[in-house]
């Protein structure tokens, strides 16, 4: 019993530190001198002026908001250290509205100027700077008169281009020469990008605005990624530390049902690290995307490995797989016929595909002798099945739907 009252007798000593911690410090507000309770709206209605509240216990100033006949509009002030950490006006629905200004405010008392921005209603209008703690230029951005966001340069902190995005007309005037930079000057510009340790990071060519080649940097400087906008599409390709090819993907530009070009890929292809072309993929734009022409594949010796090609039969669409030795000897073929209805819907490897066997296929040995064909119907139901060996027929099958095979002589 006697622990149980010390337990209880231990709560509001619990609740009262809980309290006075820094994020939870009273503050006291006065409104020309008279005590006002801001969440009371009876203490502030009808009245006009400056509200001014301080810390209560060590009386220094925290926050001053002007009111108009009981509404809190006009200037307002956040104060730090006894300065100024934020200025705004705000207005008679609550929105900001105006010039706003941030302060990084020292423990000393000194200030310095890091945000600097407009307002109307609410939204960011026209060009918005930060600067660093020791003053120095971090980021420019334009706004449109809707809010949204039309070009921004951000730099490193020794001032050197860390990003760079354009509108479709210069904006930055004195700020940064973008005009300059952006390619809207009559020719063509290419602006070198840095990361934080001050080395170049990626090359952009602008013209009017718009990004036409993008090239990222190794720590050597020599070229990983390059994306390059051309009249038709974009052209992608990554590359080894040593300079060496490794991937590059082609795109074009189609129209689609929302009336907007969307990219579709036409090619695909992939290198080995000593540079030499391993895999290739080709498509053909069509109405609803993009159609499979070429899968292709090579050993490192030179030799072709494998190729599918899909190609028209009548109404028909039909890929054609081809598969080979590395000495160049032929080891498969065989053909299927793919689903129409699903045509041009297929951009990658994993993609299903309505496909069913037709025809002979026939497997061989490394001296390009025959050693087993299988015979499928229109619907891709196996019927007849053959062995070879060295070249010689040594089984010959009829197999039946139900999976049964009979025995028949050539």
């Amino acid at each position: 019993m006697n622990l149980l009252r010390s337990a209880v007798r231990s709560l509001p000593v619990v609740f009262c530190l809980l309290v006075a911690g820094p994020a939870s410090a009273i503050q006291t507000c006065e409104l020309d001198g008279q005590p006002i309770d801001q969440n009371n709206g009876n203490t502030t209605a009808g009245k006009s002026g400056l509200m001014r509240c301080r810390e209560k216990e060590s009386g220094a100033i925290v926050r001053e908001e002007e009111l108009r006949n009981g509404r809190f509009m006009g200037a307002v002030r956040h104060f730090k250290n006894g300065q100024v950490e934020k200025e705004y006006r705000v207005d008679e629905r609550g929105n900001r509205d105006g010039l706003y200004r941030e302060w990084n405010v020292t423990a000393a008392g000194g200030r310095v100027l890091v945000k600097e921005e407009t307002t109307r209603n609410g939204k960011t209008s026209g060009i918005a700077r930060s600067w660093t703690p020791g003053g120095t230029l971090r980021r420019l951005t334009s706004y449109g008169d809707d809010g949204r966001e039309q070009a921004s340069a951000e730099f490193t902190e020794s001032g050197k281009l860390y990003d760079l995005r354009c509108a479709s007309k210069p904006v930055f005037g004195n700020d940064f020469d973008d005009r300059s930079a952006c390619g809207f000057d009559g020719r063509a510009s290419t602006v070198v990008l840095y990361g934080g340790k001050d080395q170049p990071s990626s090359r952009i060519a602008f013209e009017r605005g718009e990004r036409k080649r993008v090239e990222t940097l190794w720590d050597s400087g020599a070229v990983r990624e390059v994306r390059e906008t051309t009249a038709t599409g974009t052209v992608e390709r990554s590359f080894a530390a040593d300079g060496t090819k490794r991937h590059e993907t082609q795109s074009v530009a189609i129209a689609s049902s929302s009336g907007r070009p969307r990219s579709v890929r036409t090619l695909d292809q992939e290198f080995h690290e000593t540079g030499k072309l391993i895999h290739e993929q080709r498509w053909t734009p069509g109405e609803q995307g993009a159609d499979p022409v070429s899968d292709t594949s090579w050993y490192l010796n030179g030799q072709m490995k494998d190729q599918v090609r899909y190609v028209a039969s009548g109404d028909r669409q039909v890929k054609r797989e081809t598969s080979f030795h590395d000495n160049g000897k032929i080891a498969f073929e065989g053909t299927w016929v793919v689903d129409g209805s699903r045509r041009g819907r297929y951009e990658r490897d994993d993609d299903p595909r309505d496909e069913r066997p037709t025809g002979t296929h026939k497997t061989f040995d490394e001296q390009g002798r025959v050693r087993g064909e299988q015979v499928f119907d229109d619907r891709g139901r196996l019927t007849r099945e053959s062995t070879f060996d060295l070249g010689v027929l040594v089984r010959d099958d009829e197999v039946f739907e139900d999976g049964s095979r009979k025995s028949v002589g050539r």
